[in-house]
């Protein structure tokens, strides 16, 4: 079994690299379209193929890409519908509202959180008309803490949660992403 998998990953690497930076792109964006497929494996593999620091980069800008493709469709296939069904239950409408103005610092938060299924989000703000400005602005800051932790951090959930190093390091990328969108919102003036 593991001879199979380590000659899948070995298949993947080498497609990623004969076919370049546009196959790894295309991976990542892929995935944030169709949200079964896994985001940290792809993560992985960019970084395997085109080392630390560009397979991060180009994950982080794919999965961004990704992300703001999947709130336009939303946005603009859906959302006037959605609105007008959902106006008409108190509560249902209650909680759009509240997504609709969620604190920009807050969003950033939910979105930089590691498990933190993104395809909800990105439909949820595109449904609901979160402004584009804040949306983007935060998905570019808080995919820079899941693009790390699923590229040099990543492990499966119950070793993420006993193993301390890795807590002190996702909680670290949070503070991280908190101060950055406090900075970023009191500059952009995003709520």
């Amino acid at each position: 079994m593991m001879e199979m998998i380590d000659s899948f990953v070995q298949l993947m690497i080498s497609y990623l690299q004969q076919f370049g930076v546009p196959f790894g792109i295309g991976l990542i964006i892929l995935e944030s379209i169709i949200p079964v497929l896994p985001l940290a494996v792809f993560i992985a593999f960019n970084m395997m193929a085109f080392g630390g620091v560009v397979g991060f980069i180009i994950s982080w800008l794919a999965t961004c890409v990704g992300c703001v493709l999947s709130y336009f469709f939303f946005s603009k296939l859906f959302s006037n519908y959605f609105l007008k069904k959902t106006s008409k239950r108190e509560q249902l409408d209650k909680i759009m509202k509240q997504i609709k103005n969620i604190e920009f610092s807050k969003l950033v938060l939910i979105i930089a959180l590691p498990f933190t299924p993104a395809f909800l989000v990105n439909i949820a703000c595109g449904l609901v008309n979160v402004k584009f400005k804040k949306f983007i602005a935060a998905i570019l800051i808080g995919k820079l803490s899941i693009v790390y932790f699923w590229g040099f951090v990543g492990k499966s959930l119950l070793e993420s949660i006993t193993d301390l190093k890795t807590v002190i390091i996702v909680c670290g990328l949070l503070l991280v992403s908190y101060l950055l969108s406090k900075i970023v919102n009191k500059k952009l003036n995003l709520e």
